[in-house]
């Protein structure tokens, strides 16, 4: 089977895809909007400072080495050959994007596009190391993000790399299917949030001396809230924008591709609603915003290739799923995950990678084997069993030269006071609680 391709595109579908692409930022936004109003006041205008900074430096840096790494599908590329099998495993573009025109060829609008998608990745790890991590730890960890670990494997996915050749080397259906970045984007990130979180550790007073989790809410719902939305129409441009460049779906289909985001979304968050309502007695906001975003998250690889009820499936069970993964993490593996990032992005995102081989529907019988379940599992390990340990090695390699968690004096008097000399809220005391000792 020959791998999904993008079809040649009219001056109309440039148009569309270019519409798409740039309601990207509003994703960026929600994200930033959401990882803020779930963190404490004390560092509300350090996490918005520091979404500005993280995403200037993961477009700066795919820039100069990210998108030559990543390359598209028939550019120049690094291959071997085993079992008589040419693997393609990096891209061999010139840096500083040199030698692509932009005037919305295909290679231009993948740039585009991907910019943009490295900055909403590079968000993602902020929500797991929330109200711990170091400005500058942190550019620099983006740097690592956007220049290593996101453009090798969104090469392997979308550039014509390994995992996309599964298809015509072993039969595997198309190879990878991941049109807008259940894999790519959304597990990278949250995979690399939980390689944070590891290596930072819980906040102080998350957890007392017997190791019981307390209970840090954030600090304002409504921005939560408000963030789902402007996600929500972000994704839209996002699915439809990746459908249409790496799965050669035709720009008509931006219609399906909408109500399946918006039903997994919805199905995901109310599915996380009713959860917490027979757990805790009332619905809680911030699990069904929570629930909301790793729909959309789950939404991304399958939103071109499966039927409406299946999109609502799909986010009925990541509704289900991520109020007891955001539990368990917390209680049974002490990992502190303010924003909820692990569970939704990275959980999310693999069962959007799985979902795919369960209910995908090919443009074609041959393409629809039974193969394109393996393909996606392959996918889902070399996520767990590669990207994994890579993001986690490189950031532990990085704490030994810059240290990335904040001095414990930072955290008590919160990092818009210990790293920025301001307060997002000066007109009112904005925390009054004391620090549990561990």
């Amino acid at each position: 089977m020959s791998p999904l391709a993008a079809p040649a595109l009219s001056e109309a579908g440039v148009v569309l895809v270019l519409f798409s692409i740039s309601l990207i930022p509003l994703a960026i936004a929600g994200l930033t909007l959401i990882n803020t109003g779930l963190g404490r006041t004390r560092n509300a205008a350090h996490l918005m400072m520091s979404s500005l900074c993280v995403m200037a430096v993961a477009a700066g840096t795919y820039f100069l080495c990210g998108f030559a790494w990543q390359g598209v599908t028939g550019g120049p590329a690094h291959a071997v050959s085993i079992g008589g099998k040419q693997w393609n495993w990096l891209a061999g573009q010139p840096w500083f994007l040199r030698g692509v025109e932009m005037n919305g060829s295909p290679a231009s609008l993948v740039v585009w596009m991907q910019i943009l998608s490295v900055a909403l990745a590079a968000l993602i790890p902020m929500g797991g190391a929330a109200e711990r991590w170091r400005l500058g730890a942190m550019c620099v960890s983006t740097a690592l993000l956007a220049g290593i670990t996101y453009p090798l494997f969104a090469h392997w996915v979308w550039g014509g790399g390994w995992l996309a050749q599964l298809g015509v080397n072993y039969r595997l259906g198309r190879g990878l299917v991941d049109a807008g970045g259940s894999g790519a984007i959304q597990a990278v990130g949250g995979l690399t949030a939980l390689a944070m979180a590891w290596i930072l550790g819980p906040r102080r007073g998350k957890y007392t001396m017997d190791g019981v989790p307390t209970a840090i809410p954030g600090h304002n719902a409504v921005l939560v809230l408000f963030g789902c939305l402007l996600a929500w129409a972000g994704w839209l441009g996002l699915n439809s924008a990746g459908a249409i460049l790496f799965t050669g779906v035709a720009p008509l289909a931006t219609v399906l591709i909408g109500v399946n985001t918006t039903l997994a979304a919805g199905s995901a968050a109310v599915m996380a609603a009713v959860v917490t309502r027979v757990r805790f007695g009332r619905p809680d906001a911030s699990l069904t915003a929570n629930g909301w975003v790793a729909g959309l998250a789950a939404s991304s690889a399958a939103c071109a290739v499966i039927p409406p009820a299946a999109a609502m499936l799909i986010g009925l069970v990541a509704g289900l799923v991520v109020p007891f993964a955001i539990e368990n993490l917390e209680l049974r593996l002490t990992i502190d995950d303010p924003g909820g990032a692990i569970s939704v992005h990275a959980i999310g995102g693999i069962w959007g990678l799985i979902a795919v081989g369960l209910f995908g529907r090919f443009p074609s019988p041959a393409a629809g084997e039974s193969g394109q379940w393996v393909a996606q599992l392959v996918g889902v390990s070399t996520l767990l069993g590669f990207v994994l340990p890579l993001t986690y090695g490189l950031n532990r390699l990085l704490n030994r030269f810059l240290p990335q968690r904040v001095a414990a004096e930072g955290e008590r008097q919160g990092l818009d006071l210990y790293e920025l000399g301001a307060g997002a809220y000066p007109e009112f005391m904005t925390h009054t609680d004391e620090f549990l000792q561990r």
